[in-house]
């Protein structure tokens, strides 16, 4: 089993960006441009790769590769995303890998693109790439080429070196279990060893609500390959488990003024076989909540005018302040509820609601992460 940690490090230690691995500083697919950048990179990696693993690695910095991380990213649907625009699309794994150095909120995103030995090309136009547009990797950069001829197999050897030296060992699960408890110790940290071979840890504060047993700052973590699970600062989660399996369920707060209430959103499995593998299985659960159309457009409204400001430079009133801190939330159930333009306005808002406070700036990415769970599903 692959350390994943160890992997980005020797990655980023065997040289620069090559024909097999890409390192970016973020990557963002809630626009059209992020969308298809990323899936220019991904069909370039695989086109090159026809044998071997190829890997992104981002949250670096390009100059220096100091490790800067990002937020983790529920890669639930990525799959959905690559499968709706690539022809021929390959495996597509992207996990969360804390390090020790990072704050508890960043982690660096390992995306790991599997080798499917034929030709990836994009189906449809997406931003300025056209639709049947093939990339391969020329060096460090994906770029769109003619081929006509076999593709070589040039990087098998060197990768199966690095993940070779990137296995996992004793030491390092006893290590990373031992790191775990003692970061997490205010959250009442556990650990449990799955089929005698994976161990897993988690986290979270504890409140019980009508006999039934939630958790908040959850944190879990598959110790065996250093791979964060799962990360919510907001959410409330229930968790239970069986010798053999792991299931999350997550509920997310929506509503309207002071009605609010929690909503299942979904539904994620970890199940451990006998043969030293596992896989995840996710299930959408959410059931959009609706809404009288009139109090929404007066919301919706509201809003607008409230970006309209930010954008302005201009003040806002009192309760357009209060109005403020539930402006991600608001915009997001009245695209749920049909007003299809207010993600577009959302998404629009996104620097001067990083201007505003960390509080709402959590809300805005609380906001897209639901979103991108429903779209792709």
């Amino acid at each position: 089993m692959i350390n994943k940690r160890l992997l980005i490090k020797n990655l980023l230690a065997h040289n620069d960006e090559n024909s097999f691995y890409d390192k970016k500083r973020k990557v963002d697919i809630t626009h059209k441009e992020g969308k298809a950048k990323f899936l220019k990179h991904v069909c370039a990696l695989s086109n090159s790769n026809p044998k071997n693993n190829s890997y992104i690695v981002i949250g670096v910095e390009d100059e220096d590769n100091k490790i800067i991380g990002v937020s983790f990213f529920d890669d639930s649907k990525i799959q959905n995303l690559i499968n709706a625009y690539l022809s021929n699309p390959p495996i597509v794994q992207y996990e969360n890998i804390p390090f020790p150095h990072l704050p508890d909120d960043k982690v660096v995103g390992l995306v790991t693109i599997r080798p499917i030995n034929d030709i990836t090309s994009l189906r449809k136009n997406i931003w300025k790439y056209y639709g049947g547009s093939v990339f391969f990797r020329d060096g460090s950069i994906s770029m769109p080429k003619v081929f006509d001829i076999e593709i070589k197999d040039l990087n098998s050897n060197i990768v199966a070196a690095i993940e070779s030296h990137s296995q996992n060992n004793i030491e390092y699960t006893l290590d990373g279990v031992f790191d775990f408890m003692n970061k997490r110790k205010d959250y009442n940290p556990k650990y449990k060893v799955f089929k005698e071979y994976f161990v897993l840890c988690w986290s979270g504060q504890k409140k019980e609500i009508k006999q039934n047993v939630y958790y908040s700052r959850v944190d879990i973590e598959l110790i065996n390959e250093q791979v964060r699970l799962f990360f919510s600062k907001l959410d409330e989660v229930t968790i239970s488990y069986d010798d053999s399996s792991f299931k999350i369920i997550e509920y997310v707060l929506l509503g309207l003024q002071n009605e609010k209430k929690y909503y299942q959103l979904e539904e994620t499995i970890i199940n451990f076989e006998d043969n030293a593998h596992y896989n995840i299985e996710t299930n959408l659960l959410f059931q959009p909540p609706q809404f009288n159309k009139v109090i929404l457009h007066h919301i919706y409204n509201a809003n607008n005018t409230i970006l309209e400001k930010l954008k302005k430079g201009q003040s806002l009133t009192k309760s357009e302040h209060v109005d403020l801190k539930n402006l991600p939330a608001t915009y997001l159930i009245c695209y749920l509820n049909s007003f299809d333009n207010a993600i577009d306005k959302l998404i629009e808002a996104k620097p001067f609601l990083k201007k505003t406070s960390i509080q709402v700036y959590d809300s805005y990415l609380d906001a897209i992460r639901v979103l991108r769970k429903v779209k792709y599903s």
